[in-house]
């Protein structure tokens, strides 16, 4: 009998010293898995500036459509939206038809020198 209780101590603290651990462990993995969320965001903002400049250099108009540039990357839609609205050189337009109509949302890079000309206000957003 003084051997069972012995044991029940002993469970108790091991399952108290795996409980500290996890609780030191689980906003190191919350860290963890944030930085990559926000460093695979990144990523993809590069990638798709970089594929935008390239196609600059090398094309008359460079604007490219959502579904050329889903085909293209293989990001998906939302990605490739949520990295235009974070990047600083690529602007959003209108591609319109020949009545005028608004027909899809195209991408264009855009280079840093004009974002130099424009007039900024500290602490506000830029539209």
């Amino acid at each position: 009998m003084h051997i069972e209780v012995l044991s029940a101590m002993n469970i108790e603290k091991l399952l108290g010293g795996f409980a500290n651990v996890a609780a030191i462990l689980t906003p190191l993995v919350a860290v963890l898995a944030y930085s990559r969320f926000l460093w695979e965001r990144r990523q993809k903002r590069l990638r798709l500036e970089s594929y935008l400049r390239e196609q600059k250099l090398f094309e008359c108009t460079g604007q490219h459509s959502f579904l050329h540039l889903v085909a293209t990357l293989g990001m998906f839609e939302a990605d490739i939206m949520d990295a235009s609205y974070r990047s600083k050189v690529i602007s959003r337009n209108v591609a319109v038809d020949v009545a005028g109509e608004p027909v899809r949302i195209v991408l264009e890079y855009e280079p840093d020198d004009l974002e130099k000309e424009l007039p900024k206000r500290p602490g506000r957003g830029q539209f």
